[in-house]
């Protein structure tokens, strides 16, 4: 294992962490917040010390890591900075415990949404902005990992080959440079766009900068206790709408928007996003709760988000939990089964029974009529997903289930943890106390998070590489 070279790359996302703690310096010291000052400054000299120290470990190492070294870099990227990322909310004069700190700072890194506090409204401003960031940072982060290292074609269990990922021929050092910069460009254009959209809506200029983070990363953290304080015209709702799509559709899908041929040809996986989220708005109309209402829930499920406006006592809590198990695009922050890999599982299914009816039937294999083919391995892996999706739930169902929450909120809950979705009131879980559970019930919901965006197959190929030496 090349700890030299994984030590070079983990310190460059040590400094992202220094340099938001700088913001929040700045934000505290113009607003007169000097309360938690001292957390961000500790917090800005730590995440300096590490990203320089690991830096200098590794700078004279060999730059080129093997697919399961990036897989060790990522996992080690989420403990490193979630500690990091942790510091504010233990230094804090609200009494957090470490682990809850951990769960916390994790939460947001993975857009989760899950979280130790109660009453947002009460907490300090900067603090409520570092919870923002840090899905902000963690949703560029995996955009990152997805499209520059889960983009191997060795161990495609991504199957990124299968949606637009732009120039992807990642062959030198500049050109990897090149693509991060256009990442974090579009990133950040996506941010601003959002924020300026929410602020036009209406919205006070700390409620939609607080917003435009979470949304565009998938997020579930919210400025305040209850998103209806936030979001309440039609025109809010419409922009949150838009807000949720562009998070849950490939991520080049805005910059190839006027170009007609790319859009028809690399982007069908998005038309079908959005016309499954049509037709789940159509079978879930007819409810007691306003159409737009329903069609913010149907996005925000398929976005993993989990925000929702809709009240408690909902009787399609289920309903809402299956589509987000779906998930949105391939190349975007959103977790889940995804839909192309359910899409080719039900097209396999049902060409093997047509073909038993009918053996001379000529077979279409493409996907999403396009011009890319099902090949055998897309059909492997997308059953490997499926089953491992199952695994893990049953896995850490079994954990929560031991906890004083009852079977129905275990399995909702883990639902929730692997498709990094927050507990909402959409699925009838916003009564869950994290701080009441078992420390058990909270390191297993810490991992299992992780797990979520990075797959359980990732966990085994890097135990697979520990166990079996080659």
């Amino acid at each position: 294992m090349n700890f030299k070279s994984i030590s070079f790359y983990l310190s460059l996302f040590c400094f992202p962490i220094s340099l938001l703690a700088f913001i929040n310096i700045l934000y505290s010291s113009y607003f007169d917040y000097f309360l938690s000052i001292n957390s961000y400054f500790i917090t800005l000299l730590i995440s300096l010390f590490f990203g320089v120290v690991l830096f200098y470990y590794g700078k004279n190492s060999n730059k080129n890591i093997s697919f399961i070294e990036q897989l060790v870099l990522i996992t080690a990227t989420y403990f490193l900075i979630a500690i990091l990322v942790a510091i504010p909310f233990y230094l804090s004069n609200y009494q957090v415990t470490f682990l809850h700190s951990i769960f916390e700072s994790v939460s947001g890194l993975t857009g989760t949404g899950f979280s130790i506090f109660k009453n947002i409204k009460y907490l300090d401003p900067t603090l409520i902005l570092w919870r923002s960031s840090s899905q902000w940072i963690g949703g560029l982060f995996f955009i990152f990992f997805l499209i520059i290292i889960f983009s191997n074609k060795s161990f495609n269990y991504k199957m990124t080959n299968l949606a637009f990922t732009g120039d992807n021929s990642f062959n030198s050092k500049e050109k990897i440079k090149d693509n991060i910069l256009k990442i974090f460009i579009i990133y950040s254009v996506l941010s601003i766009l959002i924020l300026t959209l929410l602020n036009i809506s209406g919205l006070r200029l700390f409620n939609s900068l607080n917003m435009s983070m979470t949304l565009v990363s998938g997020g579930g953290f919210l400025p305040t206790d209850n998103i209806s304080n936030v979001i309440s015209t039609n025109f809010q709702k419409v922009i949150f709408i838009f807000s949720l799509i562009i998070s849950m559709l490939n991520f080049y899908l805005l910059i190839n928007f006027f170009n007609k041929n790319t859009l028809i040809k690399e982007h069908k996986e998005d038309f079908y996003i959005i016309v499954l989220s049509l037709i789940f708005f159509i079978l879930s109309y007819f409810t007691s709760y306003k159409g737009i209402d329903v069609l913010i829930s149907v996005v925000s499920s398929l976005a993993n988000s989990g925000l929702t406006v809709v009240k408690t006592d909902n009787n399609l809590s289920l309903y809402f939990l299956f589509i987000t198990m779906i998930g949105g695009s391939i190349i975007s922050n959103t977790s889940g089964i995804k839909l192309t890999r359910f899409y080719i599982l039900l097209k396999i299914t049902s060409l093997e029974i047509i073909k038993l009816i009918s053996p001379n039937s000529v077979i279409n294999k493409t996907i999403f009529n396009s011009d890319k083919k099902i090949l055998d391995d897309h059909i492997k892996i997308s059953f490997l997903i499926f089953i491992s999706f199952f695994l893990s739930l049953f896995i850490l169902s079994s954990f929560l289930v031991i906890d004083n929450i009852g079977f129905e909120k275990s399995f909702k809950l883990s639902i929730l943890t692997l498709t990094n979705t927050v507990n909402s009131e959409m699925y009838n879980t916003q009564n869950i106390n994290f701080t009441n559970l078992l420390t058990s019930s909270k390191i297993s919901i810490i991992l299992f998070m992780i797990i979520g965006k990075i797959e359980l197959i990732s966990v085994f190929l890097i135990f697979k590489k520990i166990l079996f030496k080659d």
